[in-house]
C-alpha cells in the first residue's frame, strides 16, 4: 500500500536548486544524505547539475521511468510537473508548494484541479503545502526539513509542517529513531485515514503518531483508526480543541457537546491513545515503543527517596491504578537482602545510599512477583548515586515481562543515567507525574486491547411507528418534536412512558385527568418553548381538578405575559411519576462523527458541574455501563450513606434504546430524556419528559 510513496526506486525532484537554502535545494540534498539508493532526478532548466548530480530540463530529457515526484515549484509550474511525472510513471507525488486552500477560494480551486487529475490517473497525492516525508528504514529524505533521525520503530503523520520539524529536533535531542515521518499538508488526497491504513500493516512501524487539526471523513477515521489500533498502539494530538462551543443547540445534550467531545468520543470508541499536549504524545510513544503492555493496574514503585515515592503513589491511585503490596514471600526474600531501614512495602525504598546492586534486587523482587503488572523506577541525585551505573544495571535485569519506566530526576547530576536508560531501550521521565501518565496510558490501551468482541443488541420496536411520526413532522415542516409526539416515539422503542395525552383546553386537561388518574403534572405544548419550567410551564402534584384548573389558568396568564408570541398548542397531561433518582440521557449529532450519547445525573450535575460524559452510536451494554462510570458522581447512583444502588442495567438498557433510535433515524439530531427517572434494582425506568429536533430531511 502506497509502495510508490513510501519506498520508491526513483525520485524526481521539481525545482532542484543550486542555491542552499532553497526547498528544492534542501530536498536534493537530504535525499544525498540519507544515502538513497535509486536514481536521484532533479529537474530544472536552469541547471547543468545540482550537487554533484546531473540535471535534466524536464522528465522527457531523462527518458527513465520513476515512481515518485516531488514538487518544489511556483504554483504556476505545479500541474505541468505533475502532468510531465504521470508520463513518465509516476504513482505518487509530493506538493511541497504551499498557495492552495489554505490563501483561498481560488487556490482552493486549483488545488481541486490537482488532485482530480491525479486521481483520474490513479496516482497518489500527498500535499499540497507540506514539508514531505521521510523514510529511514528506505534511506530517504524526500523533504526540507533539517534532519534526518536515525531508524526507529515510531512513525509519524503530521498535519502541520512545522510541528513535524519539531518532532525531528525532539527525537534528535533524545538519541530516538523514527521509522515513517509524513507531512500531511492540505490532504487534497491522502489524509490521515490513508496513514494509518498503510502504517498499521507496515512491520517496521511499532508505534503509530499522529498530529491532527482535522479529520476528513468521521465514519472512515474511526473505522481505520480501530482497525490499526486492534493491532499497534496509535496515539494522536489533536489540535484547534476551543471551537466546541461555538454552535447553536436547543436541547442539554446539544450545548454540552461540541467539536472537541466528538473528538474524545471517536478516539475512546477506535482505541486511540489521546495526548493532550506536544510532551505527552511523545511520553507515550516512548513507553509504548519500548516496552510491554502491563496486563493488569497494580503498580510498584521503587525509590532512593521518600517524597518522589509519595509523588509517584499519589499519582498512581490518582490516575486509576493501584500501588499494590508485594506478596508476603517476595517482601521477606527482599528485605533479607537490603539493609535493616529499608521500606519494601510499596513504595519500594532503597535508601538514599542506594547503589545499583540494590534497585537491580528490587526490580528483580518486583519482576518475580505475580501481583505486580508494571515497575516505576525513581531515583534522585544524592551524594553516593551512581546514575549511568545504576542505570545499566537496571537495563541488564530488564526481562521484558512487565513494563518499567524510569525516572531519574534532577539535572546535570543525572543526565548520564538518562543518556544510558535512552541507550538501553528504557523510557525515562523528568517526573513521577509523567512517568505515572504514561503508564496510565499504557494500561488504558492495554485494556480497550483486552475489550470483549463489540456486541450491539437490537431491541424488538415498533419502527414503523415512528417514522409515521417523523414523517408527518417533516411534511408540516415541524422541526421540533414536542413532548407528547416525542413520548409516542419513545413507546414505540419500548420506553416506559406515564400515562398522559395532550389537551387543548382546561376542560380536556381535566377529562385527560379523571381518565388516567390523579395526582397529575401539567406541561405546556407549544413548539415556541424548549425550556417550560423556565417560564412556569410545568405544575407538578395536582391532586384533584380545582388544583388543576386553577394551575392551568395561572400557566396560561403567566406564559402570555412573558411570551406572548408563543404558538400554545395547549397542555401535556400526565400521571405523576414514583419517586426515584433523576437522570437525563441525549443525544446530538456531530457532523463528522454522527449521533453521540450522553449521560448524566439531573438538576446541578447537569446545570451546574456539567458532569457528563458522551459516546458514540450505536453502543454496547458494557460501553453504556461505562458511561454510568465515568462521571464523577457515579458514586450517588451504586448508593450512598445507606441509600440502595439504583438499577445501572436499566439505566444502560435505556441508552441501548435511545442509541437504536437514532441509529435508525438519522433526521434526529438532538433529543433529550429529562429527567429519566430510575429506581432500584429491579424497577423500571420512567421517561417523564422529553423532546426532539429534526434535521428536516426526509425518512427514506
Amino acid at each position: 500500500m502506497l509502495e510508490s510513496l513510501l519506498h520508491p526506486k526513483a525520485v524526481a525532484v521539481f525545482g532542484a536548486s543550486r542555491t542552499p537554502g532553497k526547498v528544492g535545494h534542501e530536498v536534493v540534498a537530504n535525499m544525498k544524505q540519507a544515502g538513497f539508493e535509486g536514481p536521484i532526478v532533479p529537474i530544472n532548466p536552469s541547471a547543468d547539475d545540482v550537487l554533484g548530480l546531473k540535471c535534466y530540463p524536464d522528465l522527457r530529457a531523462y527518458g527513465q521511468p520513476i515512481d515518485l515526484s516531488v514538487i518544489a515549484v511556483p504554483n504556476k509550474f505545479v500541474m505541468s510537473a505533475i502532468e510531465s511525472s504521470v508520463a513518465a510513471g509516476a504513482k505518487a507525488v509530493v506538493v511541497i508548494t504551499a498557495g492552495y486552500k489554505e490563501v483561498g477560494a481560488e487556490g482552493a480551486a486549483e488545488e481541486k484541479k490537482m488532485a482530480k487529475y491525479c486521481a483520474s490517473h490513479g496516482v497518489r497525492l500527498l500535499g499540497p503545502n507540506c514539508l514531505g516525508l521521510l523514510n529511514t528504514h528506505h534511506k530517504m529524505n524526500a523533504s526540507f526539513a533539517a534532519k534526518m533521525p536515525k531508524p526507529g520503530n515510531i512513525s509519524v503523520f503530521s498535519q502541520s509542517g512545522a510541528l513535524a520539524t519539531a518532532i525531528l529536533d525532539w527525537s534528535a535531542a533524545r538519541s530516538l529513531g523514527l521509522g515513517k515521518l509524513i507531512s500531511i499538508g492540505n490532504k487534497a488526497d491522502l489524509n490521515e485515514n490513508d496513514f494509518l491504513k498503510a502504517l498499521a500493516a507496515d512491520k517496521e512501524t511499532h508505534v503509530i503518531v499522529g498530529y491532527l487539526e482535522s479529520i476528513m471523513s468521521g465514519d472512515t477515521f474511526i473505522k481505520a483508526a480501530e482497525s490499526a489500533a486492534s493491532v499497534k498502539p496509535v496515539v494522536i494530538l489533536k489540535a484547534g480543541t476551543t471551537t466546541a462551543g461555538t454552535k447553536a443547540a436547543s436541547s442539554h445534550t446539544g450545548s454540552l457537546a461540541g467539536a472537541d467531545i466528538a473528538y474524545g468520543a471517536a478516539f475512546k470508541r477506535s482505541g486511540v491513545i489521546r495526548a493532550d499536549t506536544f510532551e505527552a504524545l511523545f511520553d507515550y510513544a516512548t513507553a509504548l515503543s519500548m516496552q510491554p503492555l502491563p496486563k493488569g493496574k497494580r503498580v510498584a514503585i521503587i525509590t532512593n527517596a521518600g517524597g518522589p515515592g509519595i509523588m509517584a503513589a499519589d499519582a498512581v491511585e490518582n490516575a486509576g491504578m493501584e500501588v499494590t503490596a508485594l506478596t508476603d514471600s517476595i517482601a521477606s526474600a527482599l528485605k533479607a537482602k537490603l539493609p535493616a531501614a529499608a521500606s519494601v512495602g510499596n513504595p519500594i525504598d532503597v535508601l538514599g545510599d542506594a547503589e545499583p546492586d540494590r534497585y537491580v534486587e528490587a526490580v528483580n523482587a518486583a519482576q518475580d512477583d505475580d501481583a505486580v503488572d508494571a515497575i516505576i523506577v525513581l531515583l534522585t541525585p544524592q551524594a553516593m548515586t551512581k546514575p549511568a551505573e545504576t542505570a545499566r544495571a537496571i537495563a541488564n535485569c530488564v526481562r521484558g515481562e512487565k513494563p518499567i519506566l524510569a525516572c531519574f530526576m534532577g539535572g546535570s547530576d543525572v543526565m548520564p543515567g538518562r543518556e544510558e536508560l535512552v541507550a538501553c531501550n528504557l523510557p525515562d521521565y523528568p517526573a513521577p507525574e509523567r512517568a505515572v501518565d504514561a503508564l496510565r496510558a499504557m494500561y488504558e490501551y492495554a485494556t480497550w486491547r483486552r475489550r470483549p468482541p463489540r456486541v450491539v443488541t437490537r431491541f424488538p420496536v415498533n419502527r414503523r411507528r415512528a417514522e409515521r411520526i417523523i414523517q408527518r413532522h417533516n411534511r408540516n415542516n415541524q422541526l421540533q418534536i414536542g413532548e407528547a409526539k416525542a413520548k409516542d416515539i419513545l413507546r414505540a422503542y419500548n420506553f416506559n412512558v406515564p400515562p398522559g395525552d395532550l389537551a387543548r383546553s382546561v376542560d380536556e386537561a381535566v377529562e385527560v385527568a379523571d381518565r388516567i388518574g390523579y395526582p397529575v403534572a401539567i406541561k405546556i405544548a407549544s413548539p415556541d418553548i424548549l425550556h417550560k419550567s423556565d417560564l412556569g410551564g410545568v405544575k407538578l402534584n395536582l391532586v384533584n381538578a380545582y388544583a388543576l384548573r386553577d394551575a392551568y389558568d395561572l400557566m396560561m396568564l403567566r406564559i402570555n405575559q412573558k411570551m406572548p408570541e408563543a404558538r400554545i398548542e395547549g397542555v401535556y397531561v400526565e400521571k405523576m411519576c414514583s419517586r426515584g433518582r433523576e437522570i437525563i440521557i441525549g443525544m446530538t449529532r456531530d457532523p463528522s462523527f454522527g449521533p453521540m450519547l450522553m449521560f448524566g445525573l439531573g438538576g446541578i450535575f447537569v446545570e451546574v458541574m456539567k458532569d457528563v460524559t458522551f459516546h458514540l452510536a450505536p453502543i454496547t451494554s458494557d460501553e453504556a455501563l461505562q458511561m454510568l462510570a465515568g462521571t464523577r458522581s457515579y458514586k450517588l447512583l451504586t448508593g450512598v450513606r445507606g441509600q440502595k444502588s439504583v438499577d445501572l442495567a436499566a439505566i444502560a438498557d435505556g441508552i441501548q434504546r435511545m442509541s437504536q433510535l437514532v441509529t435508525d433515524f438519522p433526521q434526529i439530531v438532538e433529543m433529550d430524556i429529562n429527567p429519566f427517572i430510575v429506581g432500584e434494582i429491579g424497577t423500571e425506568p420512567v421517561a417523564a419528559d422529553a423532546r426532539m429536533t429534526l434535521s428536516g430531511v426526509p425518512v427514506k
